[in-house]
């Protein structure tokens, strides 16, 4: 559905996206995860038509976003970051200016208007001012307006940034429901670890304008071999040495009453370490594995350090195309 060709884009001497290249398939859940200033919004803008690569291509939905940008974006729903709907209008009336600039026949405007608003749960709110809907509510009838010209292709960029746990839980439903039921492709942008694995099929991590890394959340995970179990015991230091001599554990760290050890196939050490421990007439008090999550598998290729937005200057022009092409 996607493919892209050492897609490109620089600005200046900054090289934004670096010779970029990755396949999406039909239906899939992608997503494109990096730090600030990785590459993942300029690399959205481009699939989108907003921006013009500096070299290479891409198409989506068998289209080239160069030659074909008005085929692309009949292809294409979108759901920005920044809100982009008119509060001074209803959310019947946002759907239905939406539905008439992308061309949506008069004889099926009506009931595809219907079918999103009861898709998202706001049918009973369609007549109602938009400043009277809370984010949640916005950030639902976005992502209803994004799918009302039948879109193969829906971008989400941090579709659930800024709103509470049990709205996100709401939004990932709606997610997983178009995945499954709808017949698209959703390429999602999140700074949420445990949004990218609950709802991707694939995940590329993106780093300095290049793919860090792509496989499956799980295949991702599995990669470190890496996990650490936690102890809380009056001999920390002691039960350390002993583990050591045991060649049970690869690392350790002392801090007071804790000890933190870094273990391989953590479930199979666990039992030997309490034996360990009760050998020698150690106590402990609490033991905990923590096993490798996605966010762990962001911080191995990203590093730790936060960096500043480097596009950040160039975002407002990005924007204003946005709003042109509304």
């Amino acid at each position: 559905m996607i493919e892209t060709h050492d897609l490109t884009r620089k600005y200046g001497d900054l090289v934004a996206v670096d010779n970029l290249n990755i396949q999406v398939e039909h239906g899939e859940v992608f997503g494109l995860l990096g730090p600030n200033g990785a590459g993942k919004t300029t690399t959205i803008s481009m699939l989108c038509t907003i921006l013009k690569p500096t070299s290479g291509t891409a198409t989506v939905n068998g289209f080239d976003i160069i030659k074909q940008p008005g085929q692309v974006r009949k292809s294409i729903g979108i759901v920005f970051q920044e809100p982009s709907i008119d509060d001074r209008l209803t959310g019947r009336e946002n759907m239905e200016m939406h539905a008439n600039l992308y061309g949506v026949l008069k004889d099926v405007q009506g009931k595809r208007i219907q079918e999103l608003l009861s898709l998202v749960e706001l049918d009973d709110r369609q007549n109602d001012l938009l400043r009277t809907y809370s984010g949640g509510m916005r950030r639902r009838l976005e992502i209803a307006r994004g799918l009302l010209h039948y879109p193969r292709v829906l971008f989400l960029d941090e579709p659930t940034i800024g709103l509470d746990p049990q709205t996100r839980e709401h939004i990932w439903r709606y997610i997983s429901a178009l995945s499954k039921e709808q017949d698209i492709t959703i390429i999602l942008t999140t700074h949420y670890m445990d949004e990218a694995d609950l709802l991707c099929h694939r995940c590329a991590i993106i780093d300095f304008g290049k793919i860090a890394a792509l496989d499956s959340p799980e295949n991702l995970k599995a990669q470190l071999e890496e996990e650490y179990v936690t102890i809380q015991t009056q001999g920390a230091a002691d039960l350390l040495q002993q583990l050591q001599e045991a060649s049970l554990v690869e690392g350790g760290e002392v801090n007071g009453k804790e000890l933190k050890v870094k273990v391989k196939n953590g479930h199979e050490v666990l039992p030997r370490i309490v034996e360990v421990a009760a050998s020698n007439g150690v106590r402990i008090e609490s033991l905990s594995l923590h096993e490798p999550n996605l966010g762990d598998v962001f911080l191995h290729y990203t590093g730790r350090v936060i960096r500043e937005e480097k596009e950040e200057k160039y975002h407002g022009v990005a924007a204003a195309k946005r709003r042109a092409i509304k």
